[in-house]
């Protein structure tokens, strides 16, 4: 990465998954340059975990060299996927490549709310309005849900995706906890639990979002 800071980008490198989700919690970054090869945690994992808390570009590199990973990386949501060894120089290209892409979809003010079944849910500051603009309090894992779903409306998601999106570094919950947080954000959205209509239930895959029911 030493490549990176000659070209003029200010790099933070870690070491491990740990300190990666430490940074990311810190602060903001324009781009992840994810090592599959990490020693305390599969980069697979770590690649679902940044996907699902962000929009950050994500550039994958790893010695493997099997196409079943590098789709699986792909599916997951990594925006490139380079194979060691590789040039520098492409490295940044590709960088710059993203970063070009990526101002262009940036998140604009009226497009940080997200309005839903007469709610409102402002990224920014962090707040959900009811139908009636009374504010519903939130805790931050119902919110990180809750963000999850809205970046992802009319889609089936895994549980083991929104478990990484409430997920915090350390050791993860148990699965239980994402129904658990759904229960939770139906019970503040009127959603009834026995048939409900914004966030539903997909047996056997996870739960599927959906902002106008």
């Amino acid at each position: 990465m030493a490549y990176l800071g000659e070209k003029g980008y200010q790099v933070t490198s870690v070491g491990t998954g740990g300190e990666m989700a430490g940074v990311l919690q810190r602060r903001s970054v324009d781009i992840v340059i994810l090592d599959l090869g990490l020693p305390d945690e599969d980069g697979l994992v770590l690649m679902r975990q940044v996907r699902s808390r962000s929009g950050t570009p994500v550039v994958v590199i790893t010695a493997r060299t099997s196409r079943d990973e590098r789709l699986a990386a792909l599916e997951i949501g990594a925006d490139d996927y380079l194979v060691k060894p590789f040039d520098p120089q492409e490295l940044v290209l590709r960088i710059e490549n993203l970063l070009a892409r990526s101002k262009g979809r940036e998140i604009s003010a009226t497009e940080s709310r997200f309005a839903f079944a007469g709610f409102e849910l402002d990224l920014a500051g962090h707040e959900l309005s009811g139908p009636g603009g009374e504010r519903v309090d939130l805790t931050p894992s119902e919110f990180t849900l809750l963000t999850a779903f809205t970046r992802a409306p009319n889609r089936v998601l895994s549980r083991d995706f929104l478990l990484d999106a409430i997920s915090r570094g350390g050791d993860a919950p148990g699965s239980r906890v994402v129904d658990v947080v759904v229960g939770r954000l139906r019970k503040k959205l009127h959603d009834d639990p026995r048939n409900p209509k914004i966030i539903r239930t997909v047996t056997g895959f996870g739960y599927l979002f959906q902002p106008d029911p």
